[in-house]
């Protein structure tokens, strides 16, 4: 067992990544786990975040359960209102992973809040869903809502431009108008960053409501015509598109209250 950070031998990995790797969670749930004392290394309690492990050589437990290679499954869900993405929930409401199968275990790859609906992805490969989920690397979401009220040219250049929430600076990264009523718009929305409810946020900080929320695309994905409530496996051509996603993404550094020169290009149709 190594507790270098040197690359060492070949077949040496972090042991967070044979963890999430594994579908115990996220890169940095994984890391909670060694760090409470929950893991353990040919029998030795292990709470050093740098230790590096041979997964084919050596045996690791995670309370007291051998580790063992994964069969890595990727799911598309299309998340029906009311459930939740979460892994535990005291109310015993419906979680994202009661829809799918239960072996092997899977997470969803970042969350969709309870009234939102649409395309969410389950899978138990933690480096590639921690890669997807995390704001650095800006993986596009594609979301369509139906907003109360209709969006003028000064809102739309708002959202564009972007404005601070509690937690930092939030933007739209691209925007269309999809249909005006009289009452209110559909609108297609573009993120590449990933606040709390981010979109409702921003739309009621300029007056608007949002009515509906649906996630339409994720990265190189679309929902498509997946029923509300069903799942599909993800072809090997789907996975390696978002593979792809995250290699050409460029990591962006995190904003210090500059605000942007100008909004990206819009289409108000």
């Amino acid at each position: 067992m190594s507790q270098e950070s040197g690359s060492g031998s070949a077949g040496l990995q972090r042991l967070q990544k044979v963890l999430a790797t594994a579908g115990y969670g996220s890169r940095r749930q994984c890391e909670e786990l060694i760090a409470t004392g929950r893991v353990e290394v040919d029998g030795q309690v292990v709470t050093q975040l740098g230790t590096k492990v041979d997964p084919h050589k050596q045996q690791i437990r995670v309370d007291g359960e051998l580790v063992r290679p994964p069969r890595l499954v990727y799911y598309m869900l299309n998340k029906p209102p009311g459930v939740v993405c979460t892994a535990r929930d005291p109310a015993g409401r419906t979680r994202v992973i009661d829809l799918v199968p239960e072996r092997p275990r899977v997470f969803p790859v970042g969350r969709l809040d309870l009234h939102s609906e649409g395309l969410i992805l389950l899978t138990n490969d933690g480096e590639l869903a921690n890669r997807l989920a995390h704001p650095r690397y800006g993986v596009e979401k594609t979301y369509l809502a139906l907003v109360a009220g209709l969006l003028s040219g000064e809102d739309v250049q708002k959202l564009l431009r972007g404005m601070y929430l509690a937690e930092g600076f939030a933007r739209v990264a691209r925007l269309r108008i999809r249909k005006r009523h009289k009452l209110s718009t559909w609108v297609e929305m573009v993120l590449d960053q990933g606040r709390n409810r981010q979109i409702r946020r921003m739309l009621a900080r300029l007056g608007h409501k949002v009515m509906k929320l649906k996630r339409i695309g994720f990265g190189p994905l679309r929902l498509g015509a997946l029923p509300s409530g069903a799942w599909r496996l993800l072809t090997p051509e789907e996975v390696a598109q978002l593979r792809q996603a995250v290699l050409e993404a460029k990591p962006k550094a995190h904003s210090r209250g500059k605000l942007p020169k100008g909004p990206k290009a819009a289409s108000a149709r």
